[in-house]
Formats: C-alpha cells, structure tokens, sequence
C-alpha cells in the first residue's frame, strides 16, 4: 500500500452488524400500529439500508401517507423499547471477525475508516457506543442528513470531509443500495454476502467476498485491483 490516505466506508446492519431481530419486531410493530399485516420477512429485509421513510413506502405503497408516518413512528418507537431492554451487543451482534477486522483497519496508518448507513443519527451513536467503536470511524454520514441511498450524497459527503479522491476510496455493503450508491458516487464497490441481499442482487460491486478474513486480505493486499 502506498503512503497516500484511503477510505474504507461501511455499511452497517447487515455489513457489520446483524440487527435484522429488532428490524423485523419493529417493523411487525410498526404496520400493527395501523391495523396492516406486515409484509414477509424477505420483503422486509430487502428494503434494509434505505431512509426510513423511504423503506415504509416501498413496503405499503397502498397506504396513504399519514398511515406510512404512523408506521413510521411505530418502527422507532418499537425500535428504541427494543434497545432499551437489552445490551447492543446481543441485539445488534458483530458478525464474525467483523470486530478483529476494525481493529486491524484502524492500525494501518494510510487506511481511515467511514460509515454511511441508513440509520439515524441517533441509533448510529447508540450502536457505537454499544460496541465501543468510538474514535474508529473519522467520517458518520447518517440518513438524517442525506437523502435516502442509492443517492451517492452520503459518499460524496465522505469524501470531502476526509479529503480522499474517489479512487482512494471504497464502499463495503451488503445490498444493492450500496452498490448503486458507490457506482453514483465513482467509488468501487465490495459486496458481502453474508447480509439481507441475494449475492446476485449485488449488481456492480467490483468483488464479493463471503466473510471478513477474505476483506481484509483484499484490502490490505489488492487494493489496486478495484480502480
């Protein structure tokens, strides 16, 4: 690896952490509020990743806009009753090697660590400080202050926060919202197979990698590989 800064942009549910339990309870919880069945656990999963708002919609296209909010508020409310009741490490657990693999990253003076996740801004600090992440990520580009991904404006908002030309960059994601974000955004794309997106739906990512030993090896050996 050259001397020149890089970035290393995750995703989070579903990348990094597993918190599909408390997304889908919340989710039943959220269309109940409305007196809606909630769609089936694959739909459900595969909207994982998009705004809020955004994700309600495409799940209840048939509902009209004050129901969607009140699903909305349903899914954060149940959300937050769901955190408080158990430690982040068990409703949110790492998938293997994930922690070891941050560790690693961060060591490596070239390499800054990022995230862009669809997650507020306030469920983001509550899962770092949870795993006791804090210090690790330079740049936390949030749903609250962007438009829904695949819009590229979380990436770009990376980028000139840390200063590192797209090239230098890359983002890690488990569904194809992150892929057509990084497409948008010029950055290479790694898929992970291990999230709530089908392998095949991981259109566009320069590689796929089936667990964490394997990014890292990637990261750390072939960089340049994915320009």
């Amino acid at each position: 690896m050259s001397g020149r800064l890089r970035l290393v942009i995750f995703d989070v549910d579903g990348t990094l952490v597993d918190s599909q339990n408390d997304i889908l309870a919340a989710m039943y919880e959220g269309f109940a509020a409305v007196g809606e069945a909630a769609p089936a656990r694959e739909t459900i999963l595969g909207i994982v990743g998009l705004s809020l708002d955004v994700a309600v919609a495409r799940l209840a296209p048939h509902l009209p806009d004050a129901a969607r909010r009140e699903i909305v508020e349903g899914y954060k409310s149940a959300y937050m009753k769901l955190r408080a009741g158990q430690a982040v490490a068990t409703s949110s657990p790492f998938y293997p090697q994930a922690r070891e693999t941050l560790d690693a990253l961060r060591a490596v003076p070239e390499l800054l660590l990022g995230v862009a996740t669809g997650k507020s801004a306030r469920g983001l600090a509550k899962l770092v400080e949870g795993h006791a992440l804090e210090g690790y990520f330079v740049t936390r580009q949030v749903a609250d202050h962007h438009p829904s991904k695949p819009h590229p404006a979380m990436l770009h908002a990376a980028l000139a926060e840390t200063g590192v030309a797209p090239q230098d960059a890359v983002m890690i994601g488990d569904t194809s919202y992150d892929m057509e974000m990084a497409r948008a955004a010029g950055i290479a794309g790694i898929g992970v197979t291990w999230g709530y997106h089908r392998a095949d739906a991981l259109d566009g990512a320069a590689r796929l990698v089936d667990d964490f030993g394997q990014l890292a090896a990637a990261l750390m050996d072939d960089w340049g590989a994915w320009r």
